[in-house]
C-alpha cells in the first residue's frame, strides 16, 4: 500500500510521520515521528524487544509500514519507488551477511559487480579494514571479527547515502571500532545520514548528533 506525501514537507535522508508497525497482529512500533537530516547521524537505544532492529529493517525498506506515512532517500514507503534506491542503502545487523562458501575477496568482487565498481577496489578496501592477509580465506572460516571487517569493507567501497547500523559495533576491539567511527565519518562527508542502533547507550553518546530512546515501540528524545 502507497502513503500519500504530507504537503509542505522539505526532503530528508529518511522521515517517518505516524508510523506504526505491526507483526502477527502484534503493535511493534507506534506512531512513530523521525527525521534524518543531510550529514545528521542518529543513534536509537533501547533494550532487546524494544523494536530497534524492525525500525532499522523499515529504513532499510525491507518492512512495509502499517500506518503513517515514510520516506528514505526521497522514495515514498510503500511505493515502487524503494526499489530504485536499495543500493544507495547500507545495512550492518547483527549477524554479518555474506556467503560462506566465498573467500572475503570473492565476497566483495559480487558485491564490487553488482554495483558497478571498478574491482581493483576491492584490495585497497580489504588493506583499509586490515583483511588484505587474509583475502583468500573463506568466510566460514573467519572469526566474527573478521566477518565484520569485511561487511565495513563493503560500505566504504559501495559509499551509501543512507548508513544503518544494527549493533554493528558491539564485541568490536578498539581498531574496528574507528572503523565504525570512519564509516560515519564519510557518510556525513557525504551529504548521506545514519541511524545506528544499540541497547548500549554508551557506544551512541559521542558518536551520534542526537540519540533517541525507544521503549516498547515508541521513540523519545
Amino acid at each position: 500500500m502507497a502513503f500519500s506525501h504530507p504537503s509542505g514537507q522539505r526532503h530528508f535522508v529518511a522521515q517517518l510521520t505516524g508510523v506504526g508497525v505491526s507483526l502477527g497482529g502484534r503493535p511493534i512500533l507506534r506512531d512513530i515521528d523521525f527525521t534524518l537530516e543531510p550529514g545528521q547521524v542518529v543513534g536509537v537505544a533501547g533494550p532487546n524487544g524494544s523494536g530497534k532492529t524492525t525500525l532499522a529493517r523499515v529504513f532499510a525498506t525491507l518492512l512495509p509500514i502499517d500506518r503513517g506515512w515514510g520516506s528514505v532517500l526521497r522514495a515514498t514507503l510503500g511505493s515502487n519507488e524503494t526499489s530504485e534506491i536499495r543500493t544507495r542503502i547500507g545495512l550492518i545487523s547483527h549477524q554479518p551477511a555474506l556467503i560462506g562458501q566465498l573467500t572475503l575477496e570473492e565476497n566483495l568482487i559480487h558485491v564490487a559487480r553488482l554495483s558497478g565498481i571498478e574491482e581493483g577496489r576491492v584490495r585497497r578496501a580489504l588493506e583499509v579494514v586490515g583483511l588484505d592477509a587474509a583475502a583468500e580465506r573463506r568466510v566460514d572460516a573467519c572469526s566474527f571479527g573478521m566477518r565484520r571487517r569485511a561487511e565495513i569493507a563493503h560500505l566504504l567501497l559501495t559509499k551509501p547515502d543512507l548508513l544503518l547500523l544494527d549493533e554493528a559495533a558491539s564485541g568490536l576491539d578498539e581498531p574496528a571500532q574507528l572503523l565504525i567511527d570512519a564509516l560515519l565519518d564519510g557518510v556525513r562527508g557525504r551529504g548521506g545520514g545514519a541511524v545506528v542502533v544499540s541497547h548500549d547507550r554508551r557506544q551512541l553518546e559521542g558518536r551520534c548528533d542526537v540519540v533517541m530512546a525507544i521503549r516498547s515501540g515508541e521513540l523519545s528524545v
